[in-house]
């Protein structure tokens, strides 16, 4: 008799039934099934011991180019860009921007591999990963992560952005090598608005952007107002531009830390336009001293999620591409410490930050594509508390090879200082 699930995962506890065991049937890339009792006819049968089984884990914003670059910097950009005010963040910017004279393919790929492989480990499938594109860098940061794409394709999903990360005006040729990016194959146009030198230049680099992810019918994401500035405003440029061009939910905005300073009714009138525009924000309070202030935002009803952002460079010293452990520490900066708060939490790295990068039908339901992780742990609290590797991770209907994605890990090498 033909099998007639790929995997079956028994004894599972939802987060919306905390009472209730339940299993679900994994067949074709897909949840078949999910019911009490089903039966065990499967190629591969998994016991979840009713602990807590949920979707798996989205990465919405990973500079993925500069992953372990640390050692090859100082730390006067760490310094810059982790001041108490964030008022030296472009200084920081122009500081980092240094390691890109070394940029070789031959040791990003390198890199890029531990960290989408520790991704994988830490139930993480599916990234926005950012490649930078200017002068420096040229195309080399987006043809490594083109080539990681397609080499994890069946373990972690990598949406590549080409990012200008030094400007557009500033940067002359930036424009060019963006749309050379995106005709290699790159997902998302990606930008930085605020580093422009005058609010007329802010404008173009936004209008730049959408021109290009016109043309190529592509999404955009975009670093806004990353700095301890109340007088940055491009997060309300981005969101009249997508409202203007019909690019309703392909827009996500990242950071907006100025909004700490922003006065009450001018952040309303931000939300009301997020909202217009079905546009996104990632948050990443972990790697910087002001950050958007998601509470306010998630009371006006505005989409909002969280983002590893950085892993051991000039920007951030830390991270391991654990999403479970960005949203621990978010509990503790923003006090986000109810059981009601750490559930929202759980959806900023699971459903909504699915949503954000345009993934459908992410949640654990008959027919949406099997991405899924079964913890060691019986709820959210102990899944934050601990923030450890799940004991099984699903993506796209098949069981990630653990083992050979901790060798990855283990022969990875160092970049020389």
């Amino acid at each position: 008799m033909a099998e007639r699930y790929d995997i079956l995962i028994a004894n599972c506890q939802f987060r919306d039934q905390p009472e209730k065991l339940v299993d679900i049937g994994v067949a074709e890339g897909k949840i078949a099934a999910i019911g009490a009792d089903l039966t065990s006819d499967a190629r591969q049968i998994i016991n979840a011991q009713g602990n807590l089984v949920t979707e798996s884990f989205v990465n919405t914003h990973l500079h993925l180019c500069k992953v372990y670059t640390l050692p090859m910097m100082d730390e006067l950009a760490l310094k810059d860009y982790h001041g108490a005010d964030m008022g030296k963040a472009m200084t920081a910017i122009e500081l980092a921007a240094r390691v890109k004279e070394s940029y070789d393919e031959s040791w990003i790929i390198k890199n890029v591999r531990k960290a989408v492989a520790l991704s994988a480990i830490y139930g993480g499938t599916h990234i926005r990963a950012f490649a930078d594109v200017d002068s420096k860098a040229k195309l080399i940061g987006v043809k490594a992560l083109i080539r990681a794409r397609e080499e994890f394709k069946d373990t972690v999903d990598i949406q590549v952005v080409a990012f200008a990360q030094d400007g557009i005006v500033r940067e002359p040729g930036a424009a060019d090598l963006v749309r050379q990016a995106m005709a290699l194959g790159a997902d998302v146009v990606g930008g930085i608005p605020w580093i422009e030198f005058t609010d007329a230049d802010i404008a173009e680099h936004v209008k730049v952007c959408y021109d290009i992810a016109e043309e190529f019918d592509k999404p955009v994401s975009m670093l806004v107002d990353d700095a301890g500035d109340p007088g940055l405003r491009s997060l309300e440029l981005m969101a009249l531009e997508t409202i203007q061009r019909g690019w309703h939910g392909r827009s996500l905005a990242h950071h907006a830390r100025a909004m700490a300073l922003y006065p009450k009714p001018y952040l309303q009138k931000i939300a009301a336009l997020l909202k217009q525009a079905q546009m996104g924000v990632v948050s990443d309070p972990h790697t910087g001293p002001l950050h958007a202030r998601v509470r306010e935002l998630l009371e006006e009803g505005v989409l909002v999620c969280l983002g590893m952002d950085d892993i051991s460079d000039a920007y951030y010293p830390y991270g391991r591409n654990n999403m479970l452990e960005v949203a621990f520490l978010v509990s503790h900066l923003l006090w986000m410490t109810t059981r009601q708060d750490m559930e929202t939490l759980y959806d900023m790295v699971t459903k909504r930050a699915a949503q954000c990068i345009g993934l459908g039908d992410f949640e654990l339901k008959v027919g949406a594509p099997a991405n899924i992780v079964v913890l060691d742990e019986p709820n959210v609290l102990e899944a934050l508390r601990n923030h450890e590797a799940p004991a099984y991770v699903i993506s796209h209907g098949a069981l990630i090879d653990q083992v050979k994605m901790k060798e990855i890990v283990k022969t990875q090498e160092w970049p020389e200082s």
